[in-house]
């Protein structure tokens, strides 16, 4: 639905039910919950489909798409690249998980405010956790794959609507949703790992992580602070300004391109990184192994992500451009570290890692606040969730990137 102009991002002073510091709190903790628990089973699923595909991969070797695991834990004994890379790109990876959300968010937010909020965070808890059960009881490679897709949709739909939510809170809430959201990285990965660390299998920890979805829906209830808006029965309108125009929609895409494209561009220099050049990134006689390298670039960027987008109570960047050409300056002199190999030890990647995981965490959440600031009341709920294409967007298109530029490479 299209929210009333009198109730979008109304401050703590202008809203009697937001008056107080309890009910403040209550709303930034329950934001902050559903950003871990809506990104958390999309993290979850990618580890989890690994060790599934693996596990299916060794029962049955004829399965064709299952030898397209990327798993270099011992390494690539087959390639003789002098990169110790995998034939297959992870960007395979990336590419299955990050379309169907794309397709969601370029089609959803012209139709989606014909669905109440309930009803779409209902559908999001079914399919995360359908997501969960598929992959935990797969008994076969397009069953992994599926409960990977259904965790797509759970995140990208959720991603969207708790976002046009927002704009009915005050706008502390996004700095509890960008920090829930980077947290949700760094908390599925560690679960995850440390569940199946201390004897559980893949599957034991899928089904305890079953209640991960329905803790969403209690985070919701916590925020039920504009009942009308967040379970009604129909959809309600203001009849005062109404619902807006296929061309009012246009047009309003037309002013997030400001906000768009630089998000987009981080996303494309931080993906191509991550899936492209990361697991390139290897040094031979550093004190870790090639898994351990890589285990430890994917933390310290997921690190990186969490304490920006965590920071948005302290410091607001306007300038998006910034970020982008910084992120894309972090993914040039890394192209050039691989082809030349340059950069004298792990220890600096580190680094680097951990400052493209933070400009990454601050485009988002400033993007998205900016254009909270930004944007007429009227137009809002559906600004924040058209935008938020614009990650998922730079994201494909960094894997399709990725592929060339990685076999390129694993040939030399």
């Amino acid at each position: 639905m299209e929210g009333t102009a009198s109730s979008v991002n109304a401050e703590p002073g202008q809203r009697s039910h937001l008056n107080g510091g309890f009910t403040q709190w209550r709303s930034w903790s329950g934001f902050w919950l559903l950003g871990l628990c809506n990104n958390f089973a999309y993290v979850v699923m990618l580890s989890a489909a690994h060790d599934i595909l693996k596990k299916q991969q060794s029962e049955n070797s004829t399965s064709t798409l299952a030898t397209l695991t990327v798993d270099f834990q011992g390494g690539n004994s087959s390639n003789s690249s002098r990169y110790d890379c995998n034939p297959v790109s992870t960007a395979a990876v990336l590419l299955a998980d990050i379309l169907p959300t794309l397709v969601i968010k370029l089609c959803a937010p012209f139709v989606i405010h014909k669905m109440p909020y309930g009803i779409r965070v209902l559908f999001c808890v079914i399919m995360a956790a359908t997501s969960f059960l598929l992959v935990s009881f797969s008994s076969a490679v397009w069953m992994s794959i599926l409960g990977v897709i259904f965790a797509s949709i759970s995140s990208g739909l959720g991603e969207l609507s708790f976002l046009a939510l927002t704009v009915f809170f005050s706008r502390d809430v996004l700095g509890g949703w960008g920090s829930g959201t980077g947290g949700a990285g760094v908390a599925g990965a560690f679960l995850y790992s440390g569940l199946t660390q201390v004897g559980l299998s893949p599957q034991v920890t899928l089904l305890i992580m079953l209640v991960v979805p329905f803790v969403m829906l209690i985070s919701l209830l916590l925020n039920n602070c504009t009942g009308h808006v967040v379970f009604p029965l129909i959809v309600t309108v203001d009849r005062s300004t109404g619902c807006l125009t296929f061309t009012e929609k246009l047009c309003i895409i037309k002013g997030l391109l400001k906000f768009v494209f630089p998000l987009g561009l981080v996303y494309f220099a931080e993906y191509f990184i991550n899936q492209g050049l990361m697991e390139l990134l290897y040094f031979p006689n550093f004190f870790l192994s090639h898994a351990e390298q890589y285990r430890w670039y994917q933390t310290l960027y997921q690190i990186g992500v969490l304490v920006s987008r965590s920071s948005l109570c302290c410091v607001k960047i306007r300038k998006l451009w910034v970020l982008s050409l910084l992120q894309v300056l972090n993914a040039v002199l890394l192209l050039f570290a691989v082809r030349y190999q340059f950069l004298p030890s792990a220890w600096l990647v580190f680094v680097i890692i951990l400052y493209e995981g933070l400009l990454g965490g601050a485009a988002y959440v400033n993007t998205f606040y900016f254009i909270s600031m930004e944007m007429e009341d009227r137009h809002r709920e559906f600004a924040m969730a058209a935008a938020s294409v614009g990650d998922s967007l730079g994201i494909a298109l960094a894997g399709l990137i990725a592929f060339p530029v990685h076999k390129y490479f694993c040939n030399l």
